[in-house]
């Protein structure tokens, strides 16, 4: 494994400002619709990757996820394939056909392999913004990177050996398409509950109402 799990919470966002979850508190959402990410990085693997890495933390935060799949069919079958398209829909008609409470809205900004010369990084960078489809209003919005480097070298001191792991992972990380396992844990990070910036927890967990950083206040 790549990374530690405790490297989880490392990536949250520590801001002394409290968080607004004005809007948040309001909506008191159920459900979410996650749509196909946009995608700025070069990697044609990368929305899908992230999409298919999002339903898991989100349904242990408390709500009910719509299954991408299922979604993503349903965009098909009315011609709409592309991320970026996917997200021109208007919230109102996202509403009328799915029943969705809330979609959340992906965006990839990089992800993939680099070779560094005396390393070869994989990051997989990702925003995030939660939106209320029975008025538009913004609920939540975030953001959060994850990498391979967070492992560390093993190979530190010893620079042909440096050079050569670096030379290897990066035919590896590309071949295997380590971005995927990376991919984990920026989703991860960017939909983690019970920090302030991150996500409230929703009604189908035990800790809804709880939140931490409402607590805090």
């Amino acid at each position: 494994m790549l990374v530690l799990i405790g490297a989880v919470l490392s990536g949250c966002s520590t801001n002394s400002e409290p968080y607004d979850y004005s809007n948040f508190l309001n909506s008191k959402p159920r459900s979410i619709l996650v749509l196909m990410p946009t995608n700025e990085s070069t990697e044609v693997k990368a929305a899908s990757a992230v999409l298919a890495n999002t339903v898991k933390p989100l349904a242990e935060a408390g709500y009910y996820v719509f299954p991408v799949a299922l979604a993503n069919d349903t965009f098909r079958h009315n011609g709409v394939y592309e991320g970026h398209d996917i997200q021109q829909v208007s919230a109102k008609k996202l509403q009328e056909i799915f029943g969705a409470d809330s979609a959340l809205y992906l965006n990839v900004t990089q992800y993939g392999s680099t070779y560094m010369v005396i390393d070869s990084v994989t990051q997989v960078s990702v925003e995030g913004k939660l939106v209320d489809l029975r008025n538009g209003a913004v609920l939540w919005n975030g953001k959060a990177v994850a990498s391979s480097s967070e492992q560390g070298n093993s190979n530190a001191g010893n620079p042909i050996a440096t050079l050569i792991t670096a030379a290897v992972k990066q035919i590896i990380n590309t071949v295997a398409d380590e971005g995927f396992n990376i991919s984990v844990l920026a989703s991860q990070r960017l939909l983690n509950s019970g920090y302030n910036g991150g996500l409230l927890y929703g009604p189908y967990s035990p800790h809804y109402g709880k939140d931490p950083q409402l607590n805090a206040r």
